[in-house]
């Protein structure tokens, strides 16, 4: 059995990254990395690693700390911090105009959720 947990900021985001692009269905068939940092070095405050855009509109930035990675969910906001908080990812509001939502993804196991919340913010504003 694998005990090792991966909680490399930089590796979650380059696992939540090949999820995002490695789905060819559903709203996921429609969103893409862009603006990719590929030499992104983790900081306390979080490095921009890349945006995730669907069907050319930024849904969220992903950016890289020590220990994990975040999504700064841009659109689809309410939507995204609900699917977050029913997989039992932490989620924090971000005091901005326009409202952003920080939800962070402290594990490799926790990409796929991940995912859904980017698919769940994508599809409120579809």
């Amino acid at each position: 059995m694998v005990e090792d947990r991966i909680t490399d900021g930089t590796r979650i985001a380059q696992l939540l990254a090949s999820e995002i692009t490695g789905r060819e269905t559903g709203l996921l068939a429609a969103m893409g990395v862009a603006d990719a940092e590929p030499d992104v070095e983790p900081t306390a405050d979080g490095a921009f690693a890349y945006g995730v855009d669907h069907d050319g509109e930024r849904v969220a930035d992903v950016a890289v700390q020590p220990e994990r990675a975040y999504l700064e969910l841009g659109t689809g906001v309410d939507a995204g911090a609900e699917a977050a908080a029913a997989a039992g990812l932490r989620v924090r509001p971000k005091a901005v105009e326009p409202p952003q939502t920080l939800v962070f993804v402290e594990s490799g196991a926790a990409v796929k959720a991940a995912v859904d919340v980017l698919v769940a913010a994508a599809d409120a504003e579809s």
